[in-house]
């Protein structure tokens, strides 16, 4: 996978895009990029500027770790429940 362009150089990639004084395919190509990648840029701009409906990445970022929580969250319960389960049918040290 390629390696990813900077947020600055992304931003300013779609803000000339934006201006629309050329052709999208003309600034692809002077910024070295794919159309598809500045048709995604843009695409992902609109989303972030509240243009478009979607998923923001502040949005995205906080579902990542709300599910990472969840994840440490459930298998803390589970092992509580093991753990319950174990000292219920009568295992305790010491009988």
């Amino acid at each position: 996978m390629p390696k990813p362009y900077p947020r600055e150089f992304r931003d300013d990639v779609v803000a000339v895009a934006r201006q629309r004084q050329v052709p999208l395919k003309q600034v692809a190509k002077d910024f070295g990029i794919s159309e598809t990648c500045l048709a995604n840029w843009m695409r992902a701009a609109d989303v972030e500027d509240g243009k478009r409906p979607g998923v923001t990445q502040d949005e995205s970022a906080e579902l990542r770790e709300l599910r990472k929580r969840n994840r440490l969250l459930e298998q803390e319960n589970e092992v509580l429940r093991k753990a319950a389960a174990y000292l219920a049918q009568g295992n305790l040290p010491g009988k």
